[in-house]
């Protein structure tokens, strides 16, 4: 592969802070912006979780409301632990597309 053809497909590939923010702020509360960032174990557990928490929710009229905290909890951390979800990944796509250690 050329060097031209290996920063176009880094190009393609690396992952965009606005849209995993944007991912992150719209859908965070069942996973969606781990998904963007190749986080699929952590992002199916919360996506579990919230539709276990939909489900007691919605099962014992509110009594279970409270474990909402916790996905409120787990999405705002999220948000200081983007930048550095995002940098891993795209420093892995570096090191496999354009071969180097960023």
């Amino acid at each position: 592969m050329t060097q031209d053809r290996a920063y176009a497909q880094y190009d393609i590939e690396k992952k965009s802070p606005i849209i995993a923010y944007v991912l992150w702020f719209f859908l965070g509360y069942i996973g969606v912006h781990r998904f963007y960032l190749g986080r699929v174990v952590s992002g199916l557990i919360m996506l579990a979780m919230s539709a276990l928490f939909a489900l007691l929710t919605f099962v014992s009229f509110g009594l279970f409301g409270f474990l909402w905290f916790i996905m409120g909890a787990w999405w705002l951390i999220d948000a200081l632990l983007i930048p550095g979800m995002i940098s891993r990944r795209n420093n892995e796509v570096a090191n496999r597309v354009l071969g180097r250690r960023y």
